[in-house]
């Protein structure tokens, strides 16, 4: 539908030079018409949907019985009539209140009557007037009217040059506008009024009604003339934009048509050439589009992604880009799921089957089915795995995806710094991919695999982005069913999707990320567990790596105890499967070279083929010397022993510490230190001897950074020993925090260093006693010759781990008169 500035389709009939109805007015015309009296009562004939103005001549179809009557009974006598524009245009029969209050006196310039019946009377306006008070309502409205003359401004520059851009726009208006008939030009260019000139512009324009009404209630000419230019204005840009759009569009029709043919020519050639023309390359997507299973809104997008690919130059470097993403929707697997197995006792033996021990984790597991059956949704917690290195958090995952019978996926998250690895980048970008989530849904052809998020606190962040931010939708069981991936611009449903995330530390994972995940903590291995692990599984593993039958060796129990606590020392298994596949491998060298060997390794084959034992099974460290006291301590790998050694030296009472301790370490050697200080008595200690001597306090192993409050407990014995020369309990180690009031609070991962304690062949231990807890969760099997101390307060702890007989060589730590202290 175009556009017309101004709308002549009133006015054409009396426009025109050679109309013989009214012809254009001149000064002397209006002059006249100014002149001429009005009577003080009028008939009135609103007007719907037009205003007529002082000095223009409209037709108007007059279809109200009331609006024939007046007219008819009118054009019997003076034929003058009062025209008003009513306020509501639905309003079928107005009454006087709802009538503006400004209108034009109109002469009955002819009652036409026409083949269809209607009535058209054609009117010329005369002079505004104000309504006063309504005479009669019945057959017609009649009213007592104020005419008012319009105010003239002084015909100055300003004004003058007002006019003139007025007429020189209606012109080129006129001209710029197909749909306007020259006569309209001819009409605005031989008016000689301006008053006329203005009425005339303002009744053909294409405005509302109330812009209209507006204009006609404006007294004043000059501010009038003002209204009429800025409307001007305003259409005349619009009709230049108007121009210049259908020009521009013009142009690139003319260009889209030109490249159809080409490519009309160019799918030609390459029939004849035999290559696949781009025409049944979008046959085929479209052929693909018709088996996917997907939602009505991903299907319209498909459809408007394919026109838009239709339109593209096959040559442009756009359209690479463009297949390449209608190619991923097809391979993304929409609503496309792999049914599950819930069959709970067969899951349980596929992890047993997979897995030695662990049996805390797969109990878990196994509720975390339960529920997936009962529920049939994924709208649970996800879980997190933590555990040390080589513990089995991955290859867990694997296992529930084959008890499941789902699809398998693992995404390493190890390093990833850009956050677009997980969103994906926008498809403006250079090179611009979907997110590795996207990636690895479409690597595994369902929509629901069991998918292993690893090394979850690996996630770095830097000036790309935070991918552990990213992350939150993605385990966000409320939020992940409209997962948006900036490349694929469309939401993805994640919420069927199993996943898991691995970790070795908490410590390093964003606190809202951290709320999302249910933790699961993989503990390591005992010495037994080891055992069976590497019988069951590892030997088999490296056997079959290495090409070596089940018969040409074996590997008995003792020998596999010789290479687990003498060459690893770990939580996990991973070392343990290098050490056995070192073993294989000498073996299938013997075996490739022909040599004679024993099948059936010995320990001593082990210490040829593996070399002198790295670690020294007896780890423990007798307590002939006061001051030494065996901790036990938690690492990333699992848990560990250490030995806190203290020692005095004639001083001033300085304390020294030693062996890369951290600031928690450094206030739990403080906290001890003040404690015996302020107990001495109780332990028949002289408050003299903290002034006289000197106390060192190192940690072995210098070069490994060490911290935590864990050896609390440690360190206060360490110091009692000291100052009491009396010799620390054999075969004792011990972990707990300290207080200044003399509480010992518990500390975690107590059963890696349980584990550790067994393989340094500790028999006792002292623990806080709100850790007893854990201990209740290690099997009893592996424990069984180990005894455990639960203590609340320090003095327990003293009383529990120090003889009373002294140390030999005790250094003689009484007070002389001199008050300088005497070694023995």
């Amino acid at each position: 539908m175009s556009y017309d500035p101004f709308d002549f389709k009133n006015t054409l009939p009396v426009i025109n030079e050679d109309s013989e109805f009214f012809p254009l007015m001149s000064s002397e015309d209006e002059e006249e018409m100014n002149n001429e009296q009005v009577p003080e009562v009028l008939a009135i004939l609103p007007l719907r949907n037009t205003v007529l103005f002082p000095g223009v001549v409209i037709p108007i179809t007059v279809g109200r019985d009331k609006s024939i009557k007046l007219i008819r009974e009118a054009n019997k006598g003076e034929r003058i009539i009062g025209v008003v524009s009513q306020q509501d245009v639905s309003i079928e029969d107005p009454t006087f209140g709802q009538l503006n209050n400004v209108g034009t006196t109109a002469l009955i310039v002819k009652m036409l009557q026409m083949p269809d019946g209607n009535t058209t009377v054609i009117l010329q306006g005369k002079k505004r007037f104000h309504l006063k008070e309504e005479i009669q309502s019945e057959p017609y409205i009649k009213a007592t009217i104020e005419p008012f003359e319009e105010i003239r401004p002084k015909q100055d520059k300003e004004f003058k040059a007002m006019v003139s851009s007025i007429k020189d726009m209606a012109m080129s208006i006129v001209q710029m506008s197909p749909n306007i008939p020259t006569e309209a030009g001819i009409a605005i260019k031989n008016i000689e009024s301006i008053s006329f000139l203005i009425n005339f512009i303002s009744s053909n324009m294409n405005a509302d009604m109330s812009v209209k009404q507006r204009m006609l209630e404006t007294i004043n000419l000059r501010e009038r003339a003002n209204q009429v230019l800025e409307h001007l204005t305003t259409e005349l840009q619009m009709l230049e934009l108007k121009n210049q759009i259908q020009s521009k569009v013009r142009v690139d029709l003319d260009k889209q048509q030109r490249d159809y043919f080409l490519n009309q020519q160019l799918k030609t050639i390459q029939e004849e050439l035999g290559g696949n023309s781009p025409d049944l390359e979008l046959d085929n997507l479209r052929q693909r589009a018709t088996k996917k299973k997907w939602a009505k809104e991903v299907s319209d997008h498909f459809n408007k992604e394919m026109d838009k690919l239709a339109r593209i130059n096959p040559a442009a470097a756009d359209y690479s880009v463009q297949m390449n993403y209608l190619e991923l929707m097809l391979d993304l697997p929409w609503n496309e799921f792999t049914k599950d197995n819930f069959d709970l006792k067969r899951a349980q033996k596929v992890l047993d089957k997979d897995h030695f021990g662990l049996d805390k984790v797969k109990q878990r597991i196994i509720e975390y089915l339960a529920v997936l059956k009962l529920k049939h949704n994924m709208k649970a917690p996800i879980l997190c795995l933590v555990g040390p290195p080589g513990v089995g958090k991955t290859s867990l995952g694997k296992s529930i995806a084959k008890a499941l019978g789902r699809r398998y996926v693992r995404m390493a998250l190890g390093g990833v710094r850009d956050e677009a690895e997980i969103r994906g980048h926008r498809k403006t970008y250079i090179g611009a991919m979907p997110g590795r989530v996207i990636q690895s849904i479409k690597k595994a052809g369902a929509a629901n695999p069991v998918f292993i998020l690893d090394e979850i606190d690996k996630v770095g962040n830097d000036f790309r982005g935070d991918p552990s931010s990213a992350l939150l939708e993605v385990l966000d069981p409320e939020q992940n069913s409209t997962f948006y991936d900036n490349y694929v611009e469309l939401d993805f449903d994640l919420s069927n999707v199993m996943f898991i995330a691995t970790a070795n530390s908490l410590s390093t994972i964003q606190p809202a990320l951290l709320d999302r995940m249910e933790i699961i903590e993989v503990n390591g291995y005992t010495i037994e567990e080891k055992i069976e692990i590497a019988k069951q599984h590892l030997v088999p593993k490296q056997r079959e790596a290495h090409g070596v039958k089940t018969k040409q060796v074996t590997l008995k129990n003792d020998v596999l105890e010789k290479v687990v606590e003498e060459y690893t020392r770990e939580s996990g298994v991973r070392n343990l499967d290098k050490k056995i596949g070192s073993v294989i491998r000498g073996v299938a060298k013997s075996i490739a070279l022909e040599e004679e060997y024993n099948p059936a390794v010995s320990k001593a084959d082990i210490e040829r083929i593996l070399g002198a034992p790295i670690f020294d099974k007896d780890l423990y460290e007798n307590n002939n010397v006061a001051g030494v006291v065996t901790g036990l301590a938690w690492t990333s790998v699992g848990g560990d022993i250490l030995f806190i050694e203290a020692s005095l030296s004639p001083g001033k009472g300085r304390l020294t510490l030693t062996g890369s301790l951290g600031d928690v370490m450094k206030e739990s050697a403080t906290i001890a230190l003040a404690y015996l200080r302020s107990h001495a008595s109780r332990f028949n200690i002289d408050q003299k001897l903290f002034e006289q001597w000197d106390i060192h306090i190192h940690v072995p192993a210098g070069a490994t950074p060490k911290d935590g409050p864990s050896a609390g407990v440690t360190m206060l014995t360490a110091l009692t020993s000291a100052f009491t020369q009396r010799k620390v309990k054999p075969n004792l180690a011990m972990t707990g925090e300290i207080t200044l009031r003399g509480r010992v609070l518990p500390v975690g991962g107590i059963k890696e260093k349980i584990l550790a304690a067994k393989r340094a062949n500790i028999k006792e231990i002292i623990l806080c006693k709100s850790n007893q807890k854990d201990i209740l969760e290690i099997k009893d099997d592996y424990i069984k010759d180990m005894k455990f101390h639960y203590v609340t307060e320090m003095r327990e702890v003293i009383a529990m781990a120090l003889l009373d007989e002294k140390v030999d060589d005790a250094l003689d730590l009484t007070i002389k008169e001199d008050a300088k202290p005497v070694l023995n």
